[in-house]
């Protein structure tokens, strides 16, 4: 299967989320919130770290979830800059 490759503003929504991922993370180890959230440390790095951009809504809510953040939150932070 051939994806179709990412506009510059989905890579740029998707580093935004790493960011708030990293930052509500704090000082608990990846690990920590990847075992609460039920994903492996190395999806939680690829997300954080903006290789794996467009992460599945479940992925998503779980590691919310797990940080203590409302979906909410995780949308006004990770939508697009108004123009």
């Amino acid at each position: 299967m051939v994806r179709t490759p990412l506009t510059p503003e989905e890579r740029e929504r998707g580093e935004r989320l790493g960011r708030l991922l990293r930052e509500a993370r704090g000082s608990r180890s990846m690990n920590e919130v990847a075992t609460v959230a039920g994903l492996s440390a190395e999806t939680l790095r690829k997300i954080e770290t903006g290789r794996a951009p467009t992460p599945a809504f479940f992925t998503v809510a779980a590691l919310a979830e797990a940080l203590g953040l409302s979906l909410d939150e995780v949308l006004a932070r990770c939508s697009p800059l108004p123009a």
